[in-house]
């Protein structure tokens, strides 16, 4: 399966106090990933922190990703950062320590334009071999990506394949279909936010970028493998029983959430980088009723 088709995983980047990663904590997330069958884990994306992250960092977590799946699992690293050289610099990190794709946002302060856009995923295209999604988180970036962006876009060597936040379930077909006739047939197009992806993978999506595979790989890949299959009905059995995980993931932030959930099924004692602090016990208890409804 192409790199950028099927159930992304994208786990947290436990640190310390100091913003170090902590490499045991990390290979005790990847292994039930593999373990599980994923297409592919997400490293270093939003779930990931990786604006919180040194380059140094960065390399650190790439290193003990590829080092911990051996190549078994495709690895895609998300490399955004605010300037041009540094994102360059980053995928030509990830390239040397062995992913196989990367995930490119728009990180801005400055508010950004179409063509600068363009040109900043141009040069980091040229930077590298290894195939590129463009990230369009506008929750994070504040930049939005056309259909006729993304459409320019994939026609730049390297550049293969969109996560784009995913649509209501009511317009998912009417969008999914609106940008496949606007890029070439083989460029991937995939979706985030959790609690809206399965209706987009039936609406014609190829890849689900998801947060929560990265935490719960098994019950994800059936809620995927069920979309996949056109099968709609069990596609929504299954996704109903995510919903008090979704309500709390759009409550809370998906991150403050797989943080604590993380430290509830005793795979990390690890907590956000701050200033993100840990929610509170209410909180938790909440998660830990809606962990319950799902088979880990």
């Amino acid at each position: 399966m192409p790199v950028f088709h099927g159930l992304s995983a994208f786990p947290i980047t436990p640190t310390d106090e100091r913003g170090r990663v902590d490499i045991a904590a990390l290979a005790v997330l990847l292994r039930p990933l593999e373990a599980a069958g994923v297409d592919s884990v997400g490293l270093l994306g939003s779930t990931g922190t990786y604006a919180y992250l040194t380059r140094a960092e960065r390399r650190q977590a790439i290193d003990a990703a590829v080092e911990c799946l051996g190549g078994r699992v495709p690895l895609i690293v998300g490399v955004g950062a605010l300037r041009t050289d540094d994102a360059q610099v980053l995928a030509r990190d990830a390239q040397s320590a062995g992913a196989n794709g990367l995930l490119l946002a728009p990180v801005s302060y400055t508010p950004l334009t179409d063509e600068e856009v363009f040109q900043h995923f141009t040069a980091v295209a040229a930077a590298t071999d290894l195939p590129i999604c463009i990230y369009n988180n506008p929750g994070t970036t504040h930049f939005t990506f056309s259909d006729e962006l993304v459409a320019r876009l994939a026609k730049v060597p390297g550049i293969v394949a969109v996560k784009n936040p995913a649509p209501a379930p009511g317009e998912a077909k009417q969008v999914v279909t609106a940008l496949r006739d606007r890029v070439p047939a083989e460029f991937a197009i995939g979706y985030s936010a959790d609690w809206h992806s399965p209706d987009a993978i039936l609406a014609g999506g190829v890849a689900w970028y998801s947060v929560i595979g990265g935490l719960l790989p098994r019950p994800a890949l059936a809620l995927m493998r069920a979309a996949q299959a056109g099968n709609e009905a069990e596609t929504q059995r299954l996704n109903a029983a995510f919903a008090p995980l979704w309500d709390l993931f759009k409550r809370h932030g998906s991150l403050r959430v797989v943080y604590a959930a993380a430290n509830l099924m005793g795979l990390t004692d690890a907590q956000p980088p701050r200033p993100i602090l840990p929610l509170g016990m209410a909180e938790r208890g909440h998660i830990e009723r809606a962990l319950a409804t799902l088979d880990s």
